[in-house]
């Protein structure tokens, strides 16, 4: 019998731009207190990309630093995974700048898009193209910049986002380390709770759907925040059960980081207490594809991840899209 050879994450990086943007600054430009943004998000700063990057720059940097990581060198990739649902443009995908800045070039390259659960989603996809050709090696980066689709007269939104990126190098390592399982589900019915309205083929960009803001990014707070307290949970238990993992056991939660009361309430709804949950957001913000990819590195580059650790991994994002994963870290990613 053939047994399937174990994946998992061999390296990390992640890149924030270099320009802090403070609740003080955002609250003058939204017309609130600056008490009310932490009160409400647990946010204390963001992030917001130069006038001269595109998310592809922050995708090389997080990527540069991912394959220094893993010790890999951009040449050893064979599948080059980029999520984002902010691209430098329609059209080629933002994974094909990244292959060019990186000289990835023997790897295949492609973008997907289901906004903040992509890095699990993409790990997913990476452990599934690395098992059909044993011995290759997958760079799965989630990137966004918000800062270019925020409505500042919309306050519900606008303080709440940032730009940033993260990235894993994945491949094969011993048992009993690596992925253990990933669970992926999406509710259409349920798309227009984040969106961007206009500038695809349905609502093509216009100045029409400029001057009624079509462009710019919206999301149903209070509906997103039910949607993921009354899914997640049950989501994250199912995977668990599947891998016979008992959440007790659990080491480390990195979710995506909607904001802090959100997170806090989450955590407590699925029984996770015990383990420690990662938090980058009150620094960053929500930073959409890259937050789950960027708390992980967090986490590394602080020493958190014990050798053997039960890491959890869970994410929500627009479409609704659910994504889980669960991986026994080895010490040396």
């Amino acid at each position: 019998m053939t047994t399937e050879p174990s994946i998992g994450i061999l390296g990390t990086g992640s890149y924030v731009p270099g320009t802090e943007v403070t609740n003080a600054e955002i609250a003058a430009r939204v017309g609130v207190a600056e008490e009310w943004i932490a009160d409400r998000t647990q946010i204390t700063g963001r992030r917001f990309a130069a006038p001269d990057e595109a998310t592809s720059d922050l995708a090389i940097r997080a990527a540069e630093r991912a394959l220094k990581s893993a010790g890999v060198s951009a040449g050893e990739i064979d599948y080059l995974i980029v999520s984002t649902s902010t691209p430098d443009s329609p059209q080629p995908p933002t994974a094909y700048h990244v292959q060019r800045g990186i000289n990835a070039n023997a790897a295949a390259c492609l973008d997907i898009n289901v906004v903040c659960s992509g890095f699990v989603y993409g790990l997913s996809l990476a452990q599934a193209l690395i098992r059909q050709r044993p011995g290759s090696r997958a760079l799965v980066i989630g990137a966004d910049l918000y800062s270019r689709s925020l409505d500042f007269s919309d306050r519900r939104t606008a303080v709440l986002l940032g730009d940033g990126a993260g990235a894993a190098v994945v491949g094969e390592v011993e048992p009993p380390y690596g992925f253990l399982g990933f669970d992926l589900a999406a509710r259409g019915d349920a798309h227009h709770l984040i969106r961007v309205e206009a500038g695809g083929s349905r609502r093509p960009a216009s100045a029409e759907t400029i001057e009624e803001g079509g462009h710019f990014f919206r999301m149903e707070g209070r509906a997103v925040r039910d949607f993921v307290l009354e899914n997640l949970p049950d989501f994250i238990n199912a995977l668990c059960e599947r891998t016979g993992t008992a959440l007790e056991r659990i080491d480390h939660f990195v979710p995506h980081q909607p904001n802090g009361v959100l997170l806090s309430q989450l955590v407590e709804r699925c029984g996770l207490t015990a383990a420690e949950t990662h938090r980058t957001l009150d620094r960053y913000g929500n930073t959409g594809s890259a937050s789950v990819a960027l708390t992980l590195d967090a986490a590394h580059l602080g020493n958190r991840l014990r050798d053997g650790d039960l890491v959890l991994l869970a994410a929500f994002g627009g479409g609704m899209s659910l994504g889980a994963g669960l991986l026994r870290w080895r010490v040396g990613a």
